[in-house]
Formats: structure tokens, C-alpha cells, sequence
């Protein structure tokens, strides 16, 4: 059993437990302390962190992770599809092709999609804000770092 203090996923938000009551927890979100959540203890939309272990396989992995391949139309659907079911590769795809997206955007002096902007920022949200409690780092520095890591793997 967790214990207050510890942090946990709930959905796919990261979460810190405030408060044990009546086989709840009381979560608070690391992205937005302002909001409360109830839980049940046993709740199926809970799982533990990530390990350590399994960020730096995933991260060597990162460059084997298909890019989405579906057309304009399309691939606001798959992006859904993706953030619902929302694994860590579900949200390392959506990343990379996000970013690969507005950056062929950038270079052929486009203005970057502002669908591709927030299910970036979304996906990277949810990934990174887990990652940085697991590393002891900030966002940025946990953002950095995964970068550094990926492209040592070049």
C-alpha cells in the first residue's frame, strides 16, 4: 500500500497522494495543485510509476518507435486513439510525430499545426511529468535529458 507523500498515476496524470481516507486516496495532480482528486484505493485507474530501469530501455527503444503514418484527415483520430489508450510508446509516437510534423512545417515556412502543438504538448505532459519524479529531475531537465539519452542511441 502507498503511503501520503508517494506518487502514483491515475489516468495517465502523475499524481502525488495527499491524504488516506476511508480506503481513498486523495491525489493531487503534479501538473495543477489546485485540483483534488478522490479515489479508490483499489481503483483499476491506478498504477505505480514507471521504474527507472524500464525509462532508460524505453529510451533506447525510442528511435524504433514508428512515426504515424496517416493522412491529414486522419490522423486527429489516431492521435485520440493513441492519448485514450495512452502507453508510454502511445505517447512517444504521438511525440515524434508531432514534432517530426511541424518541423517539415517550420522548414517549409509553414505555421506549425496547432492540432500537432497540443497533442504534443499533451503527450509530452503526461510522459515527462512521470519521468521527472522517477529521475529527481524538473520538467525541463527531465525533457533534456531524454533527448541527451536518445541521441546518444544515434
Amino acid at each position: 500500500m502507498k503511503s501520503v507523500g508517494d506518487y502514483i498515476v491515475c489516468h495517465k496524470e502523475t499524481c502525488k497522494i495527499v491524504e488516506i481516507k476511508d480506503n481513498y486516496y486523495v491525489l493531487e495532480p503534479v501538473n495543477d495543485q489546485t485540483l483534488k482528486m478522490k479515489v479508490p484505493i483499489d481503483s483499476k485507474v491506478l498504477r505505480d510509476l514507471i521504474k527507472k530501469e524500464d525509462i532508460e530501455r524505453l529510451l533506447r527503444e525510442i528511435k524504433s518507435i514508428e512515426v504515424i503514418n496517416s493522412n491529414d484527415r486522419m490522423i486527429e483520430n489516431t492521435y485520440k486513439e493513441l492519448m485514450q489508450r495512452g502507453t508510454y510508446k502511445d505517447l512517444i509516437k504521438i511525440i515524434k510525430t508531432t514534432y517530426l510534423r511541424n518541423e517539415m512545417r517550420k522548414n517549409n515556412n509553414k505555421k506549425i499545426s496547432d492540432k500537432d502543438d497540443s497533442y504534443f504538448t499533451q503527450a509530452e505532459k503526461y510522459l515527462y511529468s512521470e519521468f521527472a519524479i522517477v529521475l529527481g529531475l524538473n520538467f525541463a531537465d527531465t525533457k533534456q535529458y531524454v533527448i541527451d539519452v536518445v541521441s546518444k542511441y544515434d
